[in-house]
Parts: structure tokens; C-alpha cells; sequence
């Protein structure tokens, strides 16, 4: 027996008229005949009037690559997301001459002006790195700081660069009230979204930031967090809620991929009743539907440099290979400001390659002490790893007798270790 099915679904958005003004409520109407056996499995359309889609985008500073973020914008209305957030690191910035500064911000800006939806500003140190730009900002944008409500998600954007040049992120007084007033008037909210800069939770004098402050003020409601900064993907888990470490929208990056969390995206976020599920999308993916690849006019930083030689290994632990161990080389040089850290991971049959500027180009010439640690996930918890598997003195450079000498030419070394 058939029976004829209409649906009428209505699809409807809850906006304040200040907010997102102009939107009107759409309807999706379904017609099928269904039989007594049909070609599909349920008829429950993912399509909560609740839910909705909106996208970030990471670092575009910091040594930014010709044509990521620019093309990035291109891509983003072809997915056509409801609005885009930024998590900061928008100019190259770093510089007290204002008309430089508003050269930056207006090529920026320019970007943003092709987007066919609202973007949202959030500042990064690239931004407001000193008292000139801090001026600036005000003039062009006002608040730093400041939240919206959209289909009764909280969105709370924050500055962690309060006040300019505090080296590991920092919130003021005034500005954690100002979020705790926020979060008290919408304590009916259902779901907060946090948007900062840098990575504030992650680093080893968070009490200094008075980001503790804040998640107090978080700790009875579901809530998610995103930030930048470090150029590299990472997830955290703390205090039962996620936080995620962006990775790059055109910013400086080895790119050697998702292994080690290094790529562009844009990472896509779908609103659901149990919080947003996440979806990273690699930029280079994106592609029209005549399948070239956007073309614009954004130059590349210019970046300093020094030669690299080609430095290839392979790492035995009683002599079998060994995957997925963390193979780092600590530059020796007396005096140096920022010595090198150069990292790899072992492949199956633990061989790795170097990387200092571009995928697998190699380390500079000079001496370096190896550190070594193998960890392998942790089958109660997928989000962390287990312990060491290795002998304790392989795993810092005061202790390592690992040691090795990069020199000019192509370097292949093999790294042996024992168990005991």
C-alpha cells in the first residue's frame, strides 16, 4: 500500500532585530510516496530549527604565505557559512609607525570585504603588540573585548593581549568582570563558545593570566573554547570541557601536515543541541566548481633565513625500529637568543626527516643534542597518551647522551638506544 507523505519542516531563526537583521524564516517541504519497503533508511531530516553553521579561521600573521588567507576568504563564501569568527594574528604588525600599520590593516580589511557574511574580529599580539597599535584598534574597531547571542548560544570574545606585550597572554581585572556580568545575565544560554588568542590554559603560569578567573565564572554551564597562536592544531580536554588550539589560516607553518597538526583550514562548526561538532576542512580541498583554485593578489612575508642541510635518520631501541617516537634536536650555540628545537616523528620502520622552515628541507649546520621519548595512546583515554616508554635520561638534553653534529651535505645518522 502507498502512502503519499508531506512534510512541512519549518526551518525557523531566532535572531535579535540588532543582531542579524533581514533574515526570514524559510520552510523545507518534503513529498515522497512510501511504500511498505523503501530505498532509505529514516525520514528524520537533519534539520533542527536550533541547529546552525558558522566557521573560524586561525593565524594569518606571523610570517604569513602568499595567497592563504586571501584565497581562504574566496573559499569560505563558496561553504557559505552564517558568520565568521577570527581568533586574532590578523596584520604582520609589530611596528609603532601608524602608517604602516593602517597599510596592513587596510589590505586586511580589504580581504574581509569580499566576504558575503559578517566576520568578527578577535585581537592577536601580531595586533596589539604595543601601545600604537592598541591606539589604532580603538579608532578603527573600539572594543577589544565584547560578546553576542545568536539562536541562544553565547559567544564570548575575548583579548588576550590585556594589556599589549605580556608575553604568555593576559586578561584584565575589568575585562574578567565584564564577562562575568555576561555570563550571570545569560545564565539560560545553551551552550557558550569562548574565542580568545592564545592558548592561555596551556601555558605553565596560567594563574599569572587570571584565565582561572574566568573558567570559575564558566564552571556551571556547557562551553567550548578556541584559540591560536602556536601555529598548530591541538585538542585539549580540561575540566570536562574541549578546547581547541587552531593550527593556521596562511600564518608561518612547516605544513608537514595532520600528523603533526600543521596545516591551513577553516575549521567549520555545526551548532547542534549537544554542543558543536567540528569539522577542520584543509583549505587546499576547496576548490569551485570549475575546480581552479581561487587566484589572488597576496604577497608572502618576507622571511629570514639561514641554510639547511638535508638531515635524515632512523632510531633502533635494542636494535629494532621503532614508530611514533618524538625525536627532538636542541641547537647547542652559546649566546644564541632563541636556540633551534627541531622535531620529527619516526615512521614505521623509525626513520624520520627534519624540518626547520618548509617540510623535510633539513636543520642548520651545528652541533645538537638529541632527546628522545615514545609514547603510545592511552587505551582508557584517547585523548592522552601513556607513559615514557623509554629510559628517563633519553627525554631531556641536560641528561641525553645523544649528540650529533649537522654538517654541510646531506647527514644520515642512525640513533641507537637501549632499553635498560
Amino acid at each position: 500500500m502507498r502512502r503519499l507523505i508531506v512534510g512541512l519542516l519549518a526551518v525557523g531563526l531566532v535572531v535579535t532585530a540588532v543582531a542579524f537583521s533581514g533574515v526570514k524564516n524559510p520552510s523545507v517541504e518534503l513529498r515522497l510516496v512510501q511504500e511498505e519497503k523503501n530505498p532509505w533508511n529514516h525520514l528524520r531530516l537533519n534539520n533542527d530549527p536550533g541547529d546552525f553553521q558558522f566557521a573560524f579561521v586561525s593565524d594569518r600573521t606571523g610570517g604569513h604565505r602568499a595567497q592563504v588567507f586571501s584565497r581562504a576568504v574566496e573559499q569560505l563564501n563558496l561553504l557559505q557559512p552564517e558568520f565568521v569568527v577570527s581568533v586574532g594574528d590578523l596584520i604582520e604588525g609589530g611596528k609603532r609607525e601608524p602608517d604602516k600599520l593602517q597599510a596592513e590593516w587596510k589590505e586586511f580589511r580589504g580581504f574581509i570585504e569580499r566576504l558575503q557574511m559578517p566576520f568578527f574580529y578577535v585581537p592577536g599580539n601580531h595586533d596589539l603588540s604595543n601601545a600604537v597599535q592598541d591606539q589604532l584598534w580603538q579608532e578603527m574597531f573600539g572594543r577589544r573585548y565584547y560578546h553576542f547571542v545568536y539562536r541562544n548560544v553565547l559567544f564570548c570574545l575575548m583579548n588576550s593581549e590585556d594589556p599589549p606585550g605580556v608575553g604568555e597572554g593576559h586578561f584584565s581585572d575589568e575585562q574578567i568582570n565584564y564577562f562575568k556580568r555576561v555570563l550571570e545575565e545569560n545564565n539560560q544560554v545553551r551552550w557558550t563558545i569562548v574565542v580568545m588568542h592564545k592558548p592561555v590554559w596551556a601555558v605553565a603560569n596560567v594563574e599569572k593570566t587570571n584565565w582561572l578567573e574566568m573558567e570559575k565564572a564558566l564552571a556551571d554551564r556547557p562551553y567550548t573554547v578556541f584559540a591560536g597562536h602556536r601555529h598548530v592544531y591541538k585538542k585539549y580536554v580540561r575540566n570536562g570541557r574541549r578546547y581547541y588550539q587552531l593550527a593556521t589560516t596562511g600564518g608561518s607553518s612547516k605544513m608537514r601536515g595532520v600528523r603533526y597538526g600543521e596545516f591551513d583550514h577553516v575549521v567549520w562548526v555545526t551548532m547542534k543541541k549537544d554542543g558543536p561538532i567540528l569539522a577542520n576542512i584543509l583549505v587546499e580541498g576547496i576548490f569551485p566548481e570549475d575546480l581552479k583554485m581561487p587566484q589572488t593578489d597576496e604577497p608572502a612575508h618576507p622571511r629570514r633565513t639561514q641554510p639547511v642541510q638535508p638531515v635524515r635518520g632512523r632510531v633502533l631501541l635494542d636494535g629494532k625500529p621503532i614508530a611514533d617516537a618524538h625525536v627532538v634536536f636542541h641547537e647547542q650555540k652559546p649566546g644564541a637568543v632563541r636556540p633551534l628545537r627541531l622535531d620529527a616523528y619516526t615512521e614505521a620502520d623509525g626513520t624520520f626527516v627534519l624540518t626547520t622552515y618548509d617540510r623535510h628541507d633539513g636543520a642548520p649546520a651545528g652541533e645538537y643534542v638529541v632527546t628522545l621519548v615514545w609514547q603510545k595512546p592511552d587505551p582508557t583515554d584517547p585523548d592522552k597518551l601513556g607513559p615514557n616508554l623509554l629510559p628517563e635520561r633519553y627525554a631531556k638534553p641536560a641528561t641525553s647522551p645523544l649528540r650529533f653534529t649537522v654538517k654541510e651535505g646531506t647527514n644520515d645518522l642512525v640513533i641507537e638506544v637501549k632499553s635498560r
